[in-house]
């Protein structure tokens, strides 16, 4: 059952309908999380202006942005985002292989030195484990400390994606 609380348009409060309009101006509609976060308006405003930095501005390629957000959705089983994004990993150029090795939770074959940073970046950090100060380095090395403050960022904006939508019982998304 989906637990969703959508709020009729007539019914949000001036704060909630100004968030609601930038909304459905910069994105054409309301989001499954952003149906979520309308409830906490200010909340919403700021995941709006997180999620369009990190997917529109930031430093992260599209396959980037990819590769955290199916580690972090695996990490959390959030299956509503997992097969989301396994679509939009595939449009942004990942292959089968890289997209079946992250959904495993396997290594990836991936050749580019800064997604591999980003894979090692996320991997490591919800694995639980300490990143030695010698992989920390071969980190920043790949890709800055922008890209080590993004991917930080990444995971914690779709943990709160993948929750949200996994606490709510939102549907999986079918696969075409």
């Amino acid at each position: 059952m989906n637990r969703i609380l959508e709020v009729a348009q007539d019914k949000l409060t001036p704060e909630q309908s100004q968030v609601f309009e930038q909304l459905v101006a910069g994105r054409g509609r309301i989001l499954g999380p952003y149906k979520i976060w309308i409830h906490s308006p200010r909340v919403a405003a700021g995941m709006e202006q997180i999620g369009t930095y990190l997917n529109k501005r930031g430093s992260l390629s599209p396959r980037e942005v990819e590769i955290g957000i199916l580690i972090i959705a695996r990490h959390w089983g959030a299956d509503y985002v997992q097969t989301a994004h396994i679509r939009e990993g595939k449009r942004v150029g990942l292959s089968d292989q890289i997209v079946d090795a992250l959904v495993k939770g396997t290594e990836p074959p991936l050749t580019d030195p800064h997604e591999r940073g980003v894979y090692r970046f996320a991997a490591a950090l919800t694995s639980g484990a300490k990143l030695a100060d010698a992989d920390f380095a071969a980190i920043e090395q790949a890709i800055g400390r922008d890209g080590i403050a993004e991917v930080l960022v990444l995971l914690g904006y779709y943990t709160s994606v993948g929750l949200g939508m996994k606490i709510h019982q939102v549907p999986i998304p079918q696969q075409p």
